[in-house]
């Protein structure tokens, strides 16, 4: 059975590229005059006025504890020397994907930007302001309260954290004097590039390639636009000789048209390499290097349909922070946090509440995982400088995903918040300015006919089944949290911050791995009768997102909100479980990476104190379930009131009494043995186990993070998940260990976190309390 387990996680090494920014070039191909490099090396970091040090980025003002209630705000500096050989002719461009949240950039002490907004990316000119030799660039960063940016309502009432930093990846761009130009300095939708197919089949797909070409050149003025499409070895390729006179700024439109297109769907991702030249007198001044998808998307009154197929869409959300580094986090941690949601069986991923980093949609792009892209806000509002801002927000957003297969809805909605009508309207309009296609889709979690899809909450209504009759209109819904408040607050309403008095810790969905079974199996049950629920009546529903995938840090509480179906170092609960088993067995997806296919899993831990009720979440036909190899019994899925409209209702067996040794679960499809899996009780811990969370994706890049688990185990190698020890982690090597250190197991697990090269290092765990448990080494 292949599942998300950490039993099975191992270190792999894949060496990839990462296609997260256009205009790449070798600093060593003379043709090629545009260069782009990475900025993220050797910056001097100083906070609140310190003692400044060296850091890399992506970096954090500071590290947190593991459950954050007193956040560090404040100010931070960021300085970094560069050396320029000669400035010459064209731009000199710094390209920031992300600083949290006021950033004022310095060249040579002279200011030459301010931005506001921490989700968001920013680039600043430096071409007036660079000199030959060395050149200094300074970045003075605030992280405090500020009301007018959004999401705007201060961190100790929020219900997630910002931290702070310069948190996402920092590039450095040269070009020569004909270039395509940069969204973000001309602040103009036309500016840089897009790409668009606006009449697509499986026979034919027709479009345009978008460019915006500036001439600085003061003697060239004919310039040729080479584009090239390839999939598999085949290459469709269109040519635009264009005339520019000195000082002109010119908008294309390419047009494109390929026979028989490989579409993008959320079962065969596939993606063309777009590469595209702009050519003069031999040279090619500038050149874009990227993935693109050709698909289909269409809302109408009969669903949501792809390429042409109706599809009921299984999403989730996500907070995109690590425990410890906050959003500081690599890109390959952001792939592997999209392909264990792929893997949870979930084609579509709501990004709450503000846009993510870019790595993180190039990973839905490469895994067909649909994404529903969202402005920054949370439950606060107010006219003048926020609003504007919050416009700027929408602009900068398309500006930056407008090419992303994956991104299928906009949702140009403050969550939660009082927005006016005014508001709405004009976030709409600015959308339709940047993106005027029919399959441009709004979403907004107020009912408003100025959005294109309407997105509730479970919790923003009536309990419990008041969306499966809403048929105000003919417009379609989905539903974008479901399984967390409803149960929590038994749809109480919004009183977050007096939650205390609300909680029935038995029944609501915040449950922790180390809470046990029977609270993780209400959890998944809570999720599994909501996932039904949204299923009936003749609502329009076209899918659904639970809440959530992963738990998190919430500014407001001194907890963690552990509602995910991982916990926050990424190990699945019970309810990952019902979720996978949702996926069709026989639904093939064209990735080697994905978990697909029958699968079967039993949710029992199975000791004494485990219930003998037992639950097995499967797809498939029929599950047998043995003890100690004897039949207890065979068993279709149970139908009832909380799974008569699942794919895949779980089954349920009853043990007449605890006898220790194994259980084991059959899958059988068609009467076929086709998948098992097994627990068996634990004995005594004796041993420590360790595994790193690779998933399959690694570099040699020293600032990639990765949880190491350390499992604790009987001689059998069975997990113990009652053991509680304390683990002392210790590296050997170069790299850093971030976390607690010694910290007690939950649930028989470990995590620490290290931030560095695994092939390069050597990490050991050991205890010495209350067992003598076996030195584990992982290298």
């Amino acid at each position: 059975m292949n599942t998300l387990s950490i039993k099975q996680l191992s270190i792999l090494a894949l060496f990839f590229s990462i296609q997260s920014c256009s205009f790449v070039a070798s600093d060593s191909d003379k043709e090629k005059l545009t260069v782009t490099k990475s900025f993220n090396q050797n910056w001097s970091f100083t906070l609140d006025g310190g003692q400044p040090v060296t850091v890399n980025l992506p970096h954090t003002p500071r590290i947190e504890p593991l459950v954050v209630n007193d956040q560090w705000q404040g100010i931070h500096t960021y300085t970094k020397e560069f050396d320029i050989q000669s400035p010459g002719d064209g731009i000199t461009i710094i390209h920031f994907e992300g600083v949290m949240h006021d950033a004022t950039v310095y060249v040579n002490n002279t200011q030459v930007k301010r931005h506001l907004g921490g989700y968001l990316p920013f680039s600043v000119d430096l071409s007036k302001y660079i000199k030959e030799g060395k050149n200094e660039l300074r970045v003075e960063v605030s992280n405090t309260d500020n009301l007018v940016i959004p999401p705007g309502k201060p961190l100790s009432g929020l219900d997630f954290n910002y931290y702070g930093g310069i948190y996402r990846d920092v590039w450095m761009i040269s070009k020569k004097d004909i270039y395509i130009t940069d969204p973000f300095i001309e602040n103009t939708s036309n500016a840089g590039w897009l790409i668009h197919f606006d009449d697509v089949s499986y026979e034919n797909a027709k479009g345009f390639l978008r460019l915006q070409l500036r001439n600085e050149s003061t003697n060239i003025s004919e310039t040729e636009v080479n584009v090239n499409l390839t999939l598999d070895s085949v290459t469709h390729s269109f040519v635009e000789k264009v005339s520019l006179n000195q000082s002109e700024t010119k908008d294309l439109k390419i047009p494109i048209e390929i026979s028989n297109p490989s579409l993008w769907s959320t079962t065969s991702p596939k993606l063309y390499d777009l590469s595209v030249e702009i050519k003069a007198e031999g040279l090619i001044y500038d050149q874009i290097a990227e993935k693109v998808g050709i698909r289909k998307i269409e809302l109408t009154e009969d669903g949501f349909f792809l390429n042409g197929e109706k599809q009921f869409i299984r999403g989730t959300n996500r907070h995109q922070e690590y425990p410890y580094i906050g959003y500081a986090i690599s890109n390959n941690a952001n792939f592997r946090d999209a392909l264990k949601i792929k893997n949870a069986g979930f084609d579509l991923v709501r990004l709450s509440h503000y846009p993510q980093d870019q790595s993180f949609l190039d990973a839905c792009d490469e895994l067909g995982l649909l994404a529903m892209n969202a402005i920054p806000g949370w439950q606060h509002f107010e006219e003048g400088d926020f609003v504007e801002n919050s416009y700027q927000d929408i602009r900068d957003m398309v500006r930056r995903d407008r090419n992303h297969p994956s991104v299928i809805f906009w949702e140009i909605s403050l969550n939660e918040s009082g927005m006016t009508k005014e508001y709405m309207e004009k976030a709409n309009d600015i959308l339709r300015e940047e993106l005027p296609f029919e399959d441009t889709y709004s979403a907004g979690w107020i009912d408003d006919p100025s959005y294109d899809l309407f997105i509730p909450a479970r919790q923003h209504a009536k309990p419990p089944y008041y969306w499966n009759d809403y048929l105000e209109g003919t417009r379609n819904i989905f539903i974008a949290e479901y399984g967390d408040w409803e149960y929590y607050a038994h749809n109480a309403g919004f009183n977050q911050t007096a939650f205390e008095d609300l909680s029935d810790e038995e029944r609501n969905s915040r449950q922790l791995r180390g809470h046990g079974e029977q609270r993780l199996l209400q959890q998944a049950l809570n999720f599994q009768e909501a996932a039904n629920s949204n299923r009936k009546g003749q609502s329009g529903t076209i899918g659904h997102a639970n809440w959530l995938m992963f738990d998190y840090n919430r500014g407001y509480a001194n907890d963690l909100e552990a509602s995910g179906i991982s916990d926050i170092f990424r190990i699945p609960k019970f309810a990952y479980y019902f979720y996978r088993s949702q996926r069709p067995p026989d639904e093939e997806i064209n990735h080697p990476m994905v978990d697909q296919g029958p699968m079967v899993k039993i949710a029992n831990y199975w000791t004494e104190d485990s219930p003998t009720n037992i639950r097995v979440f499967s797809n498939c036909d029929q599950v047998e379930l043995y003890l100690n190899d004897s039949l207890i019994m065979v068993k279709d899925p149970t139908v009832n009131q909380f799974s008569d409209h699942l794919a895949h209702p779980p089954f349920e067996f009853v043990v007449d009494h605890f006898e220790p040794g194994k259980l084991t679960a059959i899958g059988l499809i068609d009467g076929k043995m086709i998948v098992k899996d097994s627990v068996s009780t634990p004995g005594d811990p004796t041993n420590i186990r360790l595994s790193i969370d690779s998933l399959g994706r690694t570099t040699e890049e020293l600032e990639d993070v990765f949880f190491v688990y350390s499992e604790i185990t009987d001689s059998e190698g069975n997990l113990v998940p009652t053991a509680s020890h304390q683990i002392t982690f210790e590296l050997l090597g170069v790299g850093e260990l971030i976390g607690e250190n010694p910290v007690n197991a939950e649930a028989g697990v470990a995590t620490i976190l290290f931030k560095g090269v695994p092939s390069a290092n050597k990490i050991t765990a050991s205890s010495d309390r209350q067992y003598s448990l076996t030195l584990n080494t992982l290298d």
